[in-house]
């Protein structure tokens, strides 16, 4: 090969090294600027969220600053409640970071039948036992073991999560997540997280009790209109989440306007009350 060819060669070799190390430069410094780009504070997540329902808690059916949101995949189903609470943070903070006070909440639930916090080495637990609306003896309700956590507890910020990792009928990862901010005028904004997994068997299982034992049941999104113009409201598993994420919404409500001092200017509506507002729910949360 002659000197001029290899001159050719080496000029051609040295350009492509010197676009692969400015394409790996480029590449590294992007990576960087990612890795250095913080993260929005779960604090700042929420507090956008409750700006962006602002029009949803004035105008609603619950006739209180509430949403509700639901759904549905085909391996677990999820509820979620948005609400203002006329209780200061600090209140709302020291009543809910507390797992006594957690089975204080759960008790409230129509299903539960009793609730125990127990402390070991590893983990804080709940033990709930579910059960029928109606009286039934302790021992025959559904065991839960719920695993307390404080993921977060700063004077601006709240995260609780309880996860049991089986339930009835064959359902699987039961979690309850809350989450609260303070906001304006010495108010606090809770968003609240029900949800449960379930394989084909569980699915099929619940399916079953919303086809017989279920079936008048609904949640409380409305779906459609019938023929003379009614609201239907949202069935099958998305109603079975909405109905128990609003029962552990309203007991936590009842627990802080039971513990709050001074009361709230207003008295948090009862179940009852509830079920007068949305008739559609009488039979499910009365």
């Amino acid at each position: 090969m002659s000197k001029s060819a290899c001159g050719e060669c080496w000029k051609t070799l040295l350009a492509w090294l010197s676009r692969l190390l400015l394409v790996w430069i480029a590449f590294f410094s992007a990576g960087v600027a990612l890795a250095a780009t913080p993260a929005t504070p779960p604090a700042a997540l929420l507090l956008a969220k409750y700006a962006s329902l602002a029009e949803r808690l004035r105008h609603n059916p619950f006739q209180r600053p509430l949403a509700l949101d639901s759904s549905e995949s085909p391996d677990d189903v999820k509820g979620d409640i948005y609400a203002l609470l006329d209780y200061p943070f600090p209140t709302v903070s020291k009543a809910l970071n507390a797992p006594d006070n957690w089975c204080d909440v759960m008790i409230l639930h129509i299903n539960t039948k009793y609730c125990r916090a127990t402390t070991g080495q590893a983990d804080t637990v709940l033990l709930v036992g579910i059960g029928k609306k109606t009286p039934q003896p302790v021992e025959d309700a559904y065991p839960l073991e719920f695993v307390y956590r404080a993921v977060a507890a700063t004077p601006n910020y709240l995260k609780i999560r309880l996860d049991a990792e089986e339930g009835p009928l064959g359902t699987r990862d039961h979690r309850i997540q809350l989450q609260a901010i303070p906001v304006d005028n010495g108010r606090t904004f809770l968003h609240l997280t029900y949800s449960f997994g379930y394989g084909l068997a569980a699915r099929l299982a619940l399916k079953s009790y919303l086809a017989t034992i279920g079936r008048g049941k609904v949640g409380f999104t409305v779906s459609g209109r019938d023929a003379d113009g009614q609201a239907e409201y949202v069935r099958g598993m998305r109603g079975l989440v909405e109905r128990n994420a609003m029962r552990y919404y309203l007991a936590i409500d009842a627990y802080l306007g039971a513990s709050a001092t001074p009361p709230p200017p207003a008295a948090p509506a009862s179940p009852a009350d509830l079920v007068h507002r949305h008739r559609a729910l009488s039979a499910s949360i009365a």
